[in-house]
C-alpha cells in the first residue's frame, strides 16, 4: 500500500514535514477534540441539577421552578455542540450497506461530492437562519414560557448557530480527508466503526 512520505517515522516532528493541508486537518481535529472535551464537561452540571431536583422533590417535597428548563437546555447543548466531535470520530449515522464494500477512492469521491453539494450549503444556510433567530431572541429579550422561571432564550438559541459553525469547521477537515482519499486511495485518518 502506498504511504506518503509524511507518514514515515522520523525524529523530526511530523507536522514540520507534512503538507499544509495535513497540518490544517490536524489543527482542526485537535480543536474539535478540545471542544468535544469541553462539551462533555457540560454533563457535570447536568447531573448536579438533576440530582438536586430529585433530592428536593422526593426527599423534601420542594421541587424547583428552574430545574426542568435548565435540564433540557443543558442536554440540548451537549447534544448539539457534540455534533462536530461526533462528525470527527465518525459517529454519525451512515448507510454502510453499500459504502463499506467500496474502495477508499470511491468512498472519498462520494464523501467529497456530498460535502461540497449538500453539507456546506446546508449548514451555511442553517447558520445564517439560526443566527438571525438567536439575534432576534436577544433583540426582543425573548423568554421561555415553559415554567414560571422564564429564563432568557437567546443563550439557548445561540447554541444552534454555534453548532453550525463547529460543524462547518470540522467539515473542512473531513472534506480535505475525503478529497485526499479520492485522489490517493489512502486515508489521512482511519475511523473505527462506532457502535451505538
Amino acid at each position: 500500500m502506498f504511504r506518503p512520505p509524511f507518514f514515515v517515522s522520523t525524529t523530526k516532528p511530523m507536522d514540520a514535514r507534512a503538507p499544509r493541508y495535513v497540518r490544517l486537518v490536524r489543527t482542526i481535529d485537535r480543536f474539535t477534540d478540545l471542544t468535544g472535551l469541553c462539551v462533555a464537561l457540560l454533563n457535570l452540571p447536568l447531573v448536579v441539577v438533576v440530582a438536586y431536583e430529585v433530592i428536593l422533590r422526593y426527599a423534601f417535597n420542594a421541587p424547583t421552578i428552574w430545574a426542568f428548563e435548565l435540564t433540557y437546555q443543558l442536554y440540548a447543548a451537549v447534544f448539539m455542540l457534540g455534533a462536530a466531535y461526533a462528525l470527527h470520530k465518525g459517529a454519525h449515522i451512515r448507510t454502510d450497506f453499500f459504502f463499506e464494500k467500496w474502495s477508499l477512492r470511491t468512498k472519498g469521491l462520494i464523501d467529497s461530492v456530498a460535502y461540497l453539494v449538500f453539507f456546506f450549503p446546508s449548514f451555511a444556510v442553517f447558520f445564517v437562519v439560526s443566527a438571525q433567530e438567536a439575534w432576534h431572541a436577544y433583540d426582543i429579550a425573548e423568554r421561555s414560557e415553559q415554567t414560571p422561571w422564564r429564563p432568557l432564550l437567546w443563550p439557548f438559541k445561540t447554541i444552534v448557530p454555534l453548532t453550525c459553525l463547529l460543524l462547518l469547521v470540522q467539515g473542512v477537515s473531513e472534506a480535505i480527508k475525503s478529497v485526499y482519499a479520492a485522489r490517493t486511495g489512502v486515508e489521512l485518518e482511519h475511523k473505527e466503526k462506532v457502535e451505538v
